[in-house]
């Protein structure tokens, strides 16, 4: 167990970063905000294409709940929010190959959804993140952020396996000007990956231009036929609605489980406290409004963003103030369809690439988290306890279904193995004996 000096997810009184503001000057903060838009944007947009929503939209919503995010955790926590790819399935099952017509009632689900962020938070409130967080010590979050990397490491092969080529380049360029690097160059790793391995796939003829030739400069991103808005302007379908909401609100156990995983992951990367201050009820509450605005207007839930505490992890350069430049990056940019088609034009590859990178030093955080925290595998317990999180997360994810359908009368309740291996990781620690301290 770590002692008084050395606290579970990092100390509250550690500098706020090793790169701050006062040492880096606003030129290099600009470009460091930038480095963490790129970081979320592939998949953010994702998202919406896999939908049928708009990624104008998404960008738009991205930033602004990434600011009320900050506003309610105090500006301390240097996390972005970009597209859930939790709702997915409920997106499918409520508005099948994105009708229009339909995603509406998806929204207003997602946006019911967000209210269970508002009543977890206020269990923290009430009963003390000390109390609730005796059911996620190390011993399970270490895992779940472990399961996590290696969950999303899927979908970073598949996009490499679109062009090995380039996304070797693009992570050799990350490696290269990460460990070899000086000045500037060490420190926005990323941002170069993704420059560099564009350009190889432009020479290499892998981009496709043609829809940026044909959108416009400046464009407003919300349309009101795809708000939650117009069901209640145009007559809303009560049945469909109730059907919405019941089918989608359970994910949000998955999402929530998996918001305590990444503060974690946040915590221990930058070795601060987060849950203790300024506390898991701002957090979810900052979440949880954050994915009922996006909802209501159109856009994906979202999510605290693990391609950004990649990002953390690897530039050392942690000071909130640039996530929120990065917010407003995407907030500026959801006003170009132009900069939309650019970015919607980088190959699959590219992303891939840096996402290789990114998405195992996540695992690699949850590795460190279980290794500084001194958690004791000789004991019984803790190995079942993680081997089971471990297998159940992984094993569940990369199953022929992907989840665990639970049939609830007329209703399908779908669980990720993420959200499985979660809870059953929670309740052996709670109930398993423990003759540790």
């Amino acid at each position: 167990m770590a002692d008084k000096e050395t606290p579970t997810m990092g100390s509250a009184d550690a500098p706020d970063a090793i790169y701050d503001a006062t040492t880096l000057g606003k030129p290099k903060m600009l470009l460091f905000g930038l480095q963490h838009m790129f970081a979320m944007f592939g998949a953010t947009i994702l998202v919406p294409v896999l939908t049928g929503l708009s990624v104008q939209v998404t960008l738009l919503l991205a930033g602004i709940g990434t600011l009320l995010f900050h506003f309610l955790s105090k500006g301390k926590v240097p996390a972005f929010l970009g597209s859930s790819f939790a709702f997915i399935a409920g997106y499918q099952a409520i508005a099948p190959n994105g009708d229009p017509t339909l995603l509406p009632y998806a929204c207003l689900g997602v946006a019911c959804a967000g209210l269970l962020y508002l009543v977890l938070s206020a269990l923290f409130k009430v009963f003390g993140a000390e109390k609730v967080m005796r059911f996620f010590p190390p011993v399970v979050t270490g895992p779940i952020v472990i399961c996590i990397g290696l969950i999303l490491s899927s979908s970073a092969v598949a996009n490499c396996s679109t062009n090995w080529l380039v996304a070797i380049i693009a992570i050799l360029t990350v490696i290269v000007c990460n460990v070899f690097g000086r000045g500037m160059i060490k420190i926005i790793p990323i941002l170069m990956g993704v420059i560099v391995s564009y350009l190889a796939a432009i020479a290499l003829g892998e981009v496709d231009f043609s829809g940026v030739a044909d959108a416009a400069w400046i464009g407003l991103p919300v349309v009101w036929d795809q708000t939650v808005f117009s069901l209640f302007a145009g007559g809303i379908d009560t049945g469909l609605a109730i059907t919405a909401i019941i089918t989608i609100m359970p994910l949000a156990l998955a999402t929530m489980i998996e918001h305590i995983g990444d503060i974690s992951a946040i915590s221990s990367t930058t070795n601060r406290n987060f849950i203790a201050e300024p506390g898991l009820h701002r957090t979810l509450l900052g979440d949880g409004l954050a994915t009922i605005l996006a909802s209501l207007f159109g856009a994906p839930a979202n999510t605290t963003y693990g391609e950004n505490t990649g990002v953390l992890a690897l530039t050392k350069v942690f000071d909130p103030r640039v996530v929120r430049i990065a917010a407003v990056f995407a907030i500026l940019f959801s006003f170009c369809p132009k900069f939309a088609a650019i970015i919607g034009a980088m190959p699959a590859c590219v992303i891939g690439g840096v996402s290789l990178i990114l998405y195992g030093m996540i695992s690699a955080v949850g590795v460190r988290n279980l290794i500084e925290n001194q958690v004791n595998f000789t004991k019984s317990r803790n190995v079942i306890i993680a081997a089971l999180i471990l297998v159940l997360s992984i094993g569940i994810a990369y199953s022929a279904a992907g989840a665990i359908v639970i049939p609830v009368g007329t209703i399908t309740i779908s669980l990720s193995g993420l959200a499985i291996g979660s809870l059953i990781g929670i309740i052996l620690n709670a109930v398993l004996p423990n003759d540790e301290k």
